[in-house]
């Protein structure tokens, strides 16, 4: 037992069973008030190893399971990139917040801060809770924590999507607009359904022309897939000079194209489609693999889903699939 004094106020110092303790014994004067108040805190910690009282959880800061989700999605997501600029709206929230003081309600408020002072959608507010969640999970995994604030709250309710696709005609008026250097990244894209990083850094070594096959390596999902290349991708494959390791390059910089935003809106903008990014190619895809009876499960590996039930959105997407399935019991009478 060791009672010191440091700017006018007392500690105590004692060790129980191996575990040591130093406590402030606040509201203390002297040295018999600060001994009263350290025999008080060496009864409470002989209650808590005796299990007749739980033990106090050690206060971490959040910034500690924050740096702890950081380290993970560095070395095991692609989403990194986003991963680091929500941290960063989190810190400059939370600030030096402790994660014992984070209560539903503390959520509620971040929540209420996202939509109406950022003026995020609700999906994106879901995606912050969801980072939070995996950051408590991992700060309990690690035993710093023994709650997850998160589970509490609800997430928002998010509107579903409508499933955009290209027509024909609207396939038409797109290359007829499309800047000549995005049409063999535009043909890619709808020969093949692959994502728009995909494509981006798709290189040379990826190709294998002999068999004809476009093996990708690095996916979303982490799995390797490969594609058969058609014969009208082969055509323009066959027609890029090659410069670069990277397929499709920018000839001023000999670098991956990394921003097509504005090219690409005039050029929709040009072809009079409304309400088209450029991953809606790859829905355009899907539909129509689906639409042609394409068995759901190659659709599956073409696009390289984690999960059939992604793949299964754009089976419901095609009305006359259900009209051939209608006329199917039609039939019987």
């Amino acid at each position: 037992m060791t009672i010191t004094k440091k700017n006018n106020k007392y500690y105590c110092r004692f060790q129980i069973n191996g575990e040591r303790h130093h406590y402030l014994c606040s509201g203390a004067s002297s040295v018999p008030e600060a001994l009263k108040i350290e025999r008080a805190y060496m009864y409470k910690v002989m209650q808590q190893q005796s299990g007749v009282i739980p033990k106090e959880e050690k206060r971490i800061k959040l910034s500690v399971v924050l740096d702890l989700f950081e380290s993970y999605s560095k070395l095991n997501k692609k989403s990194y990139k986003s991963d680091s600029h929500m941290l960063t709206i989190i810190r400059t929230y939370f600030k030096d917040i402790m994660v014992q003081d984070i209560t539903a309600n503390t959520l509620e408020d971040f929540k209420d801060y996202l939509i109406n002072e950022r003026e995020l959608k609700n999906s994106t507010v879901n995606r912050y809770n969801s980072l939070l969640s995996k950051a408590f999970n991992l700060g309990i995994a690690n035993k710093l924590i023994t709650d997850n604030p998160t589970r509490y709250v609800g997430k928002l309710k998010e509107k579903n999507y409508k499933i955009r696709f290209l027509t024909k005609d609207e396939e038409k008026r797109l290359f007829e607009a499309l800047p000549e250097y995005l049409k063999p990244i535009v043909v890619c894209a709808l020969q093949t359904g692959m994502r728009r990083g995909e494509i981006f850094n798709l290189k040379w070594d990826n190709i294998d022309f002999d068999y004809g096959f476009i093996e990708l390596l690095e996916t979303k999902s982490g799995k390797s897939r490969k594609i058969p290349i058609s014969d009208s991708l082969m055509k323009v494959l066959n027609n890029i000079e090659r410069t670069s390791e990277y397929v499709f390059v920018n000839p001023e910089t000999n670098k991956p194209y990394n921003d097509i935003k504005k090219a690409w809106a005039s050029a929709l903008k040009r072809a009079k489609i409304e309400n088209f990014r450029f991953h809606d190619l790859r829905h355009t895809v899907a539909t129509r693999l689906a639409e042609s009876n394409i068995d759901l499960v190659v659709v599956k590996e073409i696009l390289g889903h984690a999960d059939i039930q992604t793949t299964m959105r754009y089976a419901h997407a095609v009305p006359r699939r259900k009209l051939e399935a209608i006329s199917v019991l039609d039939s019987y009478n």
